[in-house]
């Protein structure tokens, strides 16, 4: 049963004013990903602690770097099933979980970040790991 929208619309909106676009249903994840070109990172979000207080305060600081995906996106684990499980299914060699964080390269992914890697560490070291990933993945060679 999903979370009441009333419970997770702050959390939400932490994420539209981050600039990432949400994706509600199965149909707009296909449109979204199915045929995803160029670089995008997608965020798994979650009303569980390590999200409010680890993975998202880290993505805010990663999207402030100079090199960062030309989209983000967000489905809400808990709230949004339909559009999570169809999102997990575009990077399922990875174990679901709630928050994560994919980094895809025209439909590939290229890195992934797990609630492991993010709970119990500050947000500012999850956010030097996203950075350094952007740089890996996402900079344009000159």
């Amino acid at each position: 049963m999903p979370y009441p929208p009333a419970l997770v619309a702050p959390m939400r909106e932490e994420m539209t004013r981050m600039g990432a676009r949400e994706l509600t249903s199965s149909a707009e994840v296909d449109a979204t990903l199915g045929d995803q070109k160029g670089t995008m990172l997608v965020f798994v979000n979650s009303v569980c602690g390590c999200a409010a207080g680890n993975a998202r305060p880290a993505l805010h600081f990663a999207l402030q770097h100079g090199v960062r995906p030309q989209q983000v996106v967000t489905v809400f684990a808990g709230q949004d099933v339909e559009a999570t499980a169809r999102a997990r299914q575009y990077f399922a060699e990875y174990q679901p979980s709630s928050p994560s964080i994919a980094l895809l390269r025209d439909g590939e992914v290229v890195h992934f970040v797990h609630r492991h890697q993010i709970e119990g560490r500050a947000p500012q070291d999850v956010a030097a790991d996203l950075k350094a990933a952007f740089d890996r993945h996402f900079a344009v060679a000159v």
